[in-house]
C-alpha cells in the first residue's frame, strides 16, 4: 500500500496542466535564432560528460566557455581535453568545482548559449530548468526527468523561455536505427502495427563505484524503485519510426510488470562483506521489467529493461508492419515477397552480408554524410558524435532539433508510469499529453540529409 502511494504521488497524468504565460511558445517545431558561434558549457564531466565535452570541442562553430563538476580532477581533465581537441579555439574555459551549487554560479556568471547536463538522474530536471531560466538551451542525458511533475515543469519552462530542452537520445543516430527510419518513411514495410524496444545491459559491475561514479548513486535507484527506469534507448527510435507525438500518433496508456528482485542482492552477498552498505539495502526493483504501451491509433509497443541479469547486451529494436518486419540484435529484415538476392519470402530473415544491398540503397542520407567521421570520432560507434554534431548544426542554422522537449518527456514518462502500474498490479496508466493536443499538428521528423 505504501509503495503504491509513493508511486502514484509522482504521477500527474492530467492532460489539462496549463501554462498561463500568454507569451509561451509551442516548442514542437520550434527554431531558435541562429548562433554563428555556439558558446557551450558542461555540467558533469564524469562517465558521459567527459566524452561530450571532448567531442563538442572538435566541432566547428563551437566555443567551450565553462565546465562544472563536483570534482576538481574531472573538471581539469575535461578542460585539458577540450583545449587539445579544439586546436587552440578553447583557451578561456571557466572552471567551477568543489561545491554542489557551483553550476548555478557558472550559469549566472558565464551565460552560455547551451548547457550539456550529464549528472545523476535526480539532478537532470532542476539543472535543465535553471539553465533555461538563465537563457541557455539545455541538452540533457537520459532520462530527461524522473517524475511527471518535473516533466511538466520542464515543458512549461521551455515554452515560457523559448529555449530548447532536448533529451540526448543517442541511439536515434545509430546506423541501423537511421536505416529503419528511412525505410519506414518510404513505406517499405507498409502500415506500422507493432514495435519492440529494450535496454538489456548487465551493469552490476558499477556497484564497485561506491564513493563516486555511476554506481554510487544509480544503485539506490535499483533498490528503491520498481519499474522500467531506463526506457528511452530502445523506445526513442521506434517512437520516431511511428511518428509518435508528431502528427500521426501518440502514446495513450501503459501496463507494466516486473520480475522478482533477486540479482542485485545475490551479487552484493557474493562480492561484499555482510556489513557492506550494498548488503544493507532492501532491493525492491525487479531484475527485468516488461511494459506494453498502447498508442492512440491502436498500435502496441513492448518495452523491456534489465541491467541486472547475466545475459548479452541488446537494444532489441523491432518494428512490424503490414508488409514486413525490421529487427535488430542481430540486424535482420523480412519483407513480404522476399528480398531480391537474399530471401524468397518473408519466412526467412535476410541478415549479415545479405543486407549489404539494402543498406546501400536505403541508408539514411544523414549517415551517408556523417557516418564515416562519426565512427572515427567514436562514442557508441559514432552515434554520440553524430548527435552532438546535429545539435550544433541545427543551432547554427536556426533549424528545429531532431528531438523536441515533448518527445523527451513522453519517452521518459515510461519510468514513473511503469512504477505506478507495477505498484498497482499492472493497472493501466494514462500518458500525459505534454503538448496539450498540439502533437496532431506537429511535423514528422524529416529524413534530413
Amino acid at each position: 500500500m505504501a509503495g503504491a502511494a509513493v508511486a502514484m504521488s509522482s504521477c500527474n497524468t492530467s492532460k489539462e496542466v496549463l501554462n498561463n504565460n500568454p507569451n509561451a511558445q509551442y516548442m514542437g517545431d520550434f527554431s531558435a535564432p541562429k548562433l554563428d558561434t555556439v558558446r557551450c558549457a558542461f555540467i558533469g564531466v564524469g562517465a558521459r560528460g567527459t566524452g561530450h565535452a571532448k567531442q563538442v570541442a572538435t566541432i566547428e562553430g563551437t566555443e567551450v566557455v565553462a565546465i562544472s563538476d563536483l570534482y576538481e580532477d574531472l573538471a581539469k581533465r575535461s578542460e585539458k581535453n577540450c583545449k587539445e581537441a579544439g586546436g587552440g579555439r578553447h583557451q578561456d574555459i571557466a572552471l567551477y568545482y568543489g561545491g554542489e551549487n557551483r553550476w548555478k554560479e557558472m550559469l549566472a556568471e558565464v551565460k552560455p548559449d547551451i548547457v550539456f547536463i550529464a549528472t545523476p538522474w535526480r539532478l537532470h530536471a532542476p539543472m535543465a530548468i535553471e539553465a533555461m531560466k538563465q537563457g541557455a538551451h539545455a541538452f540533457v542525458e537520459v532520462p530527461l526527468a524522473v517524475t511527471l511533475e518535473e516533466m511538466w515543469d520542464i515543458v512549461n519552462t521551455s515554452e515560457n523561455t523559448q529555449k530548447h530542452c532536448m533529451m540526448m537520445e543517442n541511439v536515434n543516430y545509430g546506423k541501423e536505427e537511421l536505416l529503419y527510419l528511412n525505410m519506414c518513411r518510404k513505406g517499405l514495410i507498409g502500415d506500422l502495427l507493432h514495435a519492440e524496444a529494450a535496454y538489456i545491459h548487465e551493469l552490476r559491475f558499477q556497484m564497485e563505484e561506491q564513493e563516486r561514479g555511476t554506481g554510487s548513486w544509480r544503485t539506490y535507484h535499483y533498490a528503491k524503485r520498481n519499474g522500467n527506469l531506463y526506457p528511452t534507448h530502445g523506445l526513442g527510435p521506434v517512437a520516431q519510426y511511428m511518428n509518435i507525438g508528431r502528427g500521426e500518433d501518440t502514446f495513450s496508456r501503459i501496463v507494466s510488470f516486473s520480475s522478482p528482485a533477486a540479482g542485485r542482492a545475490l551479487y552484493a552477498k557474493k562480492n561484499y562483506a555482510a556489513d557492506h552498505k550494498w548488503n544493507k539495502l532492501d532491493y525492491q526493483g525487479g531484475d527485468i521489467n516488461t511494459s506494453i504501451i498502447k498508442t492512440e491509433v491502436g498500435r502496441t509497443i513492448m518495452v523491456q529493461w534489465d541491467e541486472t541479469s547475466p545475459r548479452p547486451y541488446s537494444r532489441h529494436n523491432l518494428v512490424q508492419g503490414t508488409l514486413g518486419t525490421l529487427a535488430g540484435f542481430q540486424t535482420r529484415i523480412a519483407l513480404e515477397g522476399g528480398i531480391e538476392g537474399a530471401t524468397k519470402n518473408h519466412h526467412a530473415w535476410a541478415q549479415g552480408e545479405q543486407l549489404d544491398a539494402l543498406f546501400e540503397k536505403y541508408e539514411h542520407p544523414l549517415y551517408t554524410r556523417l557516418g564515416e567521421i562519426s565512427k572515427k570520432m567514436g562514442g557508441h560507434g559514432g552515434m554520440d558524435f553524430m548527435m552532438l554534431y546535429r545539435i550544433i548544426e541545427c543551432l547554427r542554422k536556426g533549424e528545429p532539433l531532431d528531438q523536441n522537449v515533448y518527445e523527451g518527456c513522453l519517452w521518459s514518462a515510461v519510468g514513473p508510469l511503469s512504477e505506478a502500474s507495477v505498484a498497482q498490479g499492472g493497472a493501466p496508466q494514462a500518458f500525459p499529453d505534454f503538448t496539450r493536443g498540439k502533437w496532431e499538428m506537429t511535423k514528422a521528423l524529416a529524413v534530413v540529409s
